[in-house]
């Protein structure tokens, strides 16, 4: 792979942000804005996107063995990077009241919005799909792992369950299903969804460019230097451990390559609505979510760099 991919795609991303920070400057955006651009990302771009990647590839046995591998890693993946952020926060600050916060934080990325888009335009359509996958897990932790810590409870109820089942899981179950029984859906419809999947990528990084816009100096200053565990443990340490993990277990290459990818992705975006939904601090996740996008737009290039250097590309 070229490197030159790389850089395109995230300069493209950086571009993205700037327009919907303009865009929040040239026009006030309220909650209600945020939550529209969150519907349609998340209901119409996001299940399309899926659901383009699987039509684009013909799924064989092998791949759906893949797909299971892809699921179960990125659950794994997840869970490393909570326990990692638990265990710095712990340290470094017992008596912290935001440990289930930063913890999310430090293990959740960015895998849809960005990732999924950026495993399309650097692996093709095979890498979508499995960038699909990775992101099924995260939803799962989300719901499961997630909730469970912001309700500080092991609790596992049905409303749970109920929260796990939104229209990009469904999109990916059905998918599969029309691809497991080799239904090829009528061209209009595969159309429809290539031209609406088009869509994710630039409303998600206007979503972005718009967050960014929406935290204030204040919340800023009080809550920065709580933002530096979870960033550090995303954009950093968890790279490295999905690198050191594929060094010593056997992978398809193109799995390898889109842990790696996934691995880099800044904290989640809708982390801030999630936290909001449970009563948690809702301001850190929208301050972590800004400053990790940020210095994620170096990171990114520069660990993928070393991974061409290192022959993972």
């Amino acid at each position: 792979m070229e490197y030159s991919v790389v850089f395109e795609s995230i300069l493209l991303i950086g571009f993205m942000i700037l327009i919907g920070v303009l865009l929040a400057r040239m026009t006030p955006i309220n909650e209600s804005t945020r939550k529209t651009y969150t519907l349609i990302i998340v209901n119409v771009a996001m299940p399309c996107i899926i659901l383009s990647s699987i039509f684009k590839v013909d799924i064989d046995p092998t791949i759906l063995k893949n797909i299971g591998l892809v699921f179960g890693l990125s659950i794994l993946i997840c869970l490393i990077g909570i326990l990692v952020g638990w265990l710095l926060i712990t340290i470094f600050d017992k008596e912290s009241t935001i440990k289930s916060e930063i913890s999310l934080l430090s293990g959740l990325g960015n895998t849809g919005f960005i990732g999924i888009p950026l495993c399309a335009a650097i692996l093709g359509p095979k890498g979508a799909l499995y960038a699909a996958i990775f992101d099924a897990g995260v939803d799962l932790v989300i719901w499961t792992v997630g909730v469970m810590l912001l309700q500080k409870t092991v609790k596992f109820s049905f409303s749970t369950l109920k929260s796990m089942i939104n229209i990009p899981t469904i999109a990916i179950v059905c998918g599969l299903f029309f691809a497991f029984i080799n239904y090829r859906p009528p061209v209009i419809f595969i159309t429809l969804t290539n031209q609406l999947a088009a869509l994710a990528s630039p409303l998600a990084m206007f979503y972005i460019g718009i967050l960014i816009m929406s935290v204030n100096k204040a919340q800023f200053t009080t809550l920065k230097s709580k933002s530096i565990i979870p960033t550090a443990v995303k954009l950093l340490g968890l790279p490295v451990v999905v690198f050191i993990m594929i060094s010593f277990l056997t992978f398809d290459h193109l799995i390898a390559q889109t842990l790696l990818i996934q691995a880099t992705m800044p904290a989640l975006t809708l982390s801030s609505i999630l936290f909001s939904k449970y009563h948690a601090n809702d301001k850190l996740g929208a301050i972590v979510t800004v400053i990790s996008t940020i210095f994620s737009l170096l990171s990114i290039p520069l660990l993928l760099l070393i991974f061409v250097k290192l022959h993972y590309f």
